[in-house]
């Protein structure tokens, strides 16, 4: 940062210090517009965080939310690329919002907006945003136990989201019926791997069940073991034991298991209730099995009568294949 853009932040941060925050406000978009139009990028983006940040210290989410929205508009202008430095000024305003701030959550819109369509593009390594903002935003949420916006986030993260997710999870079902486990480990459980991240799936059920032992000395637990595996039984939860059996018929890429352990425990995911569409999906990414075909009665029979074939065959689902790579772009 030049001598001059520092003598220019020091005065917009005393305006603050004084108490004159929309004026802090105003005079930074003129400045950071002049840098702007000049394409001077670094001044710019110095400029708009160093007061942003001092407006959001000073309790004027408004102003520093607006601000912040600014900066992010900034760096699609520029098409800076997400190195260290430009994700760190955006992860350090997103942790200095007032959780009760609103244009906090446009923020983190607009942030993983700018991490999908502008960065991924010019990347293309991480089609669903940047792990580490991702990440971050999840870890946030997660400490304000706003658990779906959490979910969001935290199953597209860092190979340290797991941990955040898990205990978020476990945290929940604690509130809950005891018999109710499974249903709390399968939401960290079934968007890794819907998202082709068998690593995390089974890195949350592990450390899920782990909680769920520590706190709970008298359940019964059976540990099974091959040259190939390891497995913990839990009588008493049946739907736990699933999941575990499931995530060794995808590591094993065995679609002959997988329908057994739907036949098995058909009962119990029944009375889920919502398992259903997350099993179909696993079934196509992981064993190549079609989803059922959602048939018109009236089409098929006029394409049997003019020598059809009904609906046009469904493309082969595109399978993960039986090594359970982790997702592309996983860090």
């Amino acid at each position: 940062m030049s001598a001059k853009i520092e003598k220019i932040i020091v005065r917009l941060q005393g305006k603050i210090t004084e108490g004159q925050f929309y004026e802090a406000q105003q005079q930074t978009r003129v400045v950071a517009a002049r840098y702007i139009k000049a394409k001077d990028w670094p001044a710019a983006t110095d400029i708009l965080f160093n007061v942003c940040s001092s407006l959001l210290k000073a309790g004027q989410g408004g102003s520093g939310g607006d601000l912040a929205l600014f900066l992010i508009d900034v760096y699609k202008q520029a098409e800076l690329k997400p190195d260290a430095g430009n994700k760190g000024k955006l992860l350090t305003l997103l942790r200095t919002f007032d959780s009760e701030e609103p244009t906090r959550k446009r923020f983190v819109t607009e942030m993983i907006g700018l991490a999908i369509g502008r960065w991924s593009a010019k990347c293309g390594e991480y089609p669903a945003g940047e792990p580490e903002l991702h990440h971050v935003a999840g870890s946030l949420y997660a400490d304000e136990h706003d658990v779906y916006e959490a979910e969001r986030h935290l199953a597209l993260g860092t190979k340290d989201s797991p941990d955040v997710f898990a205990s978020l999870e476990y945290e929940w079902y604690t509130q809950d019926d005891s018999h109710t486990a499974a249903l709390y480990a399968a939401r960290a459980v079934f968007p890794y791997l819907l998202t082709g991240n068998v690593r995390d799936a089974n890195k949350s059920l592990r450390l899920f069940t782990s909680r769920l032992t520590e706190a709970n000395k008298n359940l019964g637990v059976q540990d099974v073991s091959s040259s190939s595996a390891e497995l913990r039984i839990y009588p008493s939860l049946p739907l736990l034991n699933f999941l575990g059996l499931l995530l060794l018929a995808v590591q094993k890429g065995s679609a002959d298991l997988f329908r057994q352990l739907k036949t098995k425990y058909a009962a119990h995911i029944k009375e889920v209730g919502i398992w259903d569409e997350a099993l179909t999906s696993v079934g196509e990414m992981y064993f190549g099995i079609q989803r059922p075909r959602q048939g018109n009665p009236l089409f098929d029979m006029m394409g049997s009568m003019f020598g059809g074939g009904g609906a046009p065959a469904k493309p082969q689902p595109k399978r993960v294949g039986s090594s359970a790579p982790v997702a592309e772009g996983l860090d």
